[in-house]
């Protein structure tokens, strides 16, 4: 999807988005106790104390694991959601080293995040996002049926397994124009460490350089 580009005259905008992640393993590591938990409540919190307009990404193991906590989300006006596949699997071969979805099995995928969503927000989008970014025509051609919009990102927050808070803020903010949309992880975990840490001097610098914070839908809304 093309990075949105307003006038002139517009106050720059950027989307901050956060994808919540679960993978087998994940849950694996998760329910054998590796890893304490796969929801990063201190940046829910950072978002929520600094008023922070947020698009989140949910897969649907995700939402399974966390029901209660995706309501809470769903019902704060700060926020909107959308979905990221059941389990996080590729939709093309190769996708890093997420494993890939079967051509026949992409829809299905697909259609049980965006029914789990609907169960739990009333209020929930149609917005997806491909895992690791990766798509083609194929899986395109077979999500038609599904009725999502994909949704793309031009700043990869690289803050998937980053060793501490900075390269996150720099990589941010060397990247961010006005249109952008940022994605960075809310699971935490061994994953995403540092992702709360990172999110207040990202939302202070992109403030005090006038930057206008939104969630997707308006972003796109012009």
């Amino acid at each position: 999807m093309p990075v949105v580009q307003h006038g002139p005259r517009d106050k720059p905008r950027v989307a901050l988005t956060f994808d919540a992640d679960l993978t087998a393993l994940m849950r694996r590591r998760l329910l054998s106790g590796k890893v304490h938990s796969y929801y990063n409540k201190a940046l829910i919190d950072e978002l929520r104390a600094m008023h922070v307009p947020a698009t989140m990404f949910l897969t649907g193991m995700w939402m399974e694991q966390y029901p209660d906590v995706t309501r809470e989300l769903a019902a704060d006006p700060l926020f909107e959601l959308g979905t990221h596949t059941y389990d996080h699997r590729g939709f093309t071969k190769h996708c890093y080293t997420l494993g890939t979805v079967p051509r026949e099995d992409m829809l299905a995928d697909v259609r049980r995040a965006v029914v789990q969503l609907d169960q739990l927000d009333p209020h929930a989008t149609r917005w997806f996002r491909f895992p690791g970014g990766c798509y083609d025509g194929t899986a395109l051609h077979e999500l038609a049926p599904a009725g999502v919009t994909a949704v793309g990102l031009d700043v990869p927050g690289a803050d998937g397994f980053a060793k501490s808070s900075a390269p996150i803020v720099k990589q941010v903010l060397s990247n961010v124009r006005n249109g952008s949309i940022v994605v960075l992880h809310m699971h935490g975990g061994d994953n995403a460490p540092y992702t709360a840490e990172a999110v207040g001097p990202i939302v202070k610098a992109l403030r005090a350089c006038g930057y206008e914070l939104v969630t997707v839908t308006q972003l796109l809304a012009g």
